[in-house]
């Protein structure tokens, strides 16, 4: 393997002189007869859409393989339209989460692209019409981003979805300019790999998901690419992971010459189920707790034992209305948090969010222009809350939160004196 830059020829009719990979910063990595050329981009970035402009426009690649899925091509492409979204189906199918997740993604990657003029993604759309121009192949080779995100959250406990969230919401809503200067640090190999160890120490489920099994996914999407000599635009961020993993893939087909292959993309979009101690949780939880009343009544008589349902019902539905409240949810709303949160959290098929958000739904529907100011709403904070859509997310969210909170707070008090 040689990772030393080398010159692309031009194929005919493509620019006179040759590209010299060293200019961008692509990694070259030549495996066999085979050559794998690595451009590492920023995704907001001027100097990165015209780095891969210009390494297509001069030639010599037979194929290019594009770090974006097939949906997420057509959303950038072309401005998302929120139209035809329910979110009535979206609350009962258990997707807030996931609704939410994509929202605050698109507000962060916005928000950088306002600082620097660039729409985020603009390098990979100009991948695909450079690579049209030049009459190129190409493909797309990251995973839905729909699976990375179910599966990120599918893997985090409830604390790291907690402390997710609170992490996507204040990069989301931070008033903090990106510049183009940040962007070049950003796709240096130092700065890189201290933020994802201080993603790995802060959140390492999330990091295995968003980073390491889609460097997996991605390598094997570039393996699988046709030609000798694949251009691979890619994060910045992936390319030391890609590297390794292209790598492995070279030594598992032609050294060890197995068969079988050693990425199963189809495995890393698949959901994982939860563990026996996570799918304990709902069912231990209500048993504690109905088990501390009843405890309640038999050591302190009646008296002993309403005072522990009270307590019960006083913190879960009291904190539970309080996050109802800070997401300026219908007083309707609020006061059905209060009622549903000690009932609901006895339940473990249903949330108080559940409830909370399908009322804020039908007391505040949502408008034509909530819809239609969608993307640019989720960009602030009074915008997320002016937005009735947002704001439902916003009622389901802080009420769970609170109902779990209470719940915690509750436990110990209801202990009998």
């Amino acid at each position: 393997m040689s990772d030393t830059p080398e010159q692309i020829s031009p194929e005919e009719g493509d620019a006179a002189a040759p590209f010299d990979p060293s200019q961008h910063g692509i990694r070259v990595v030549e495996l066999g007869d085979r050559t794998f050329y690595l451009l590492g981009t920023a995704h907001v970035s001027a100097d990165s859409v015209t780095a891969v402009e210009d390494t297509i426009a001069r030639g010599g690649v037979e194929h290019v393989c594009i770090e974006i899925d097939d949906g997420r091509f057509r959303s950038v492409q072309q401005k998302r339209d929120w139209s035809q979204l329910n979110i009535f189906e979206i609350i009962k199918r258990r997707q807030a989460f996931l609704l939410l997740s994509n929202l605050v993604l698109s507000s962060f990657q916005r928000r950088m692209g306002a600082g620097t003029g660039v729409t985020p993604g603009a390098e990979m759309i100009a991948a695909v019409h450079a690579a049209r121009r030049a009459g190129v192949g190409y493909s797309f080779g990251d995973r839905p981003v729909a699976a990375t995100l179910r599966r990120a959250w599918a893997k985090t406990g409830f604390w790291g979805k907690n402390k997710l969230m609170a992490s996507m919401l204040a990069s989301a809503f931070s008033r903090e300019k990106i510049t183009e200067d940040d962007l070049k640090k950003l796709q240096e190999q130092n700065e890189l790999e201290t933020m994802l160890q201080e993603l790995a120490d802060y959140l390492p489920s999330v990091k295995e998901v968003l980073i390491d099994e889609r460097d997996q996914y991605l390598a094997q999407s570039i393996w699988e690419a046709p030609g000798s000599r694949v251009l691979a635009v890619v994060g910045a961020g992936h390319v030391p992971g890609i590297v390794r993993w292209l790598e492995r893939l070279h030594r598992h087909h032609v050294d060890d010459a197995q068969t079988s292959p050693l990425v199963n993309k189809k495995d890393l979009e698949v959901i994982p189920p939860p563990g026996p101690v996570r799918k304990a949780v709902p069912f231990v939880i209500p048993a504690v707790v109905a088990g501390l009343i009843l405890w309640g009544f038999f050591r302190g008589g009646l008296e002993g034992g309403l005072h522990s349902l009270l307590r019960w019902i006083l913190v879960n539905g009291t904190l539970s209305a309080a996050g109802a409240l800070a997401a300026l949810a219908h007083p309707v709303t609020i006061v059905a948090s209060f009622a549903a949160a000690p009932i609901t959290s006895m339940n473990p098929t249903i949330g108080v969010g559940f409830v909370s958000g399908l009322l804020e739904a039908l007391l505040r529907k949502p408008r034509v222009r909530d819809f239609e100011n969608l993307n640019d709403d989720i960009l602030s904070i009074r915008g997320v809350y002016r937005n009735r859509l947002t704001r439902i997310l916003l009622v389901f969210l802080f009420s769970t939160i609170g109902s779990a909170i209470g719940t915690f707070v509750a436990l110990p008090l209801l202990f009998p004196a």
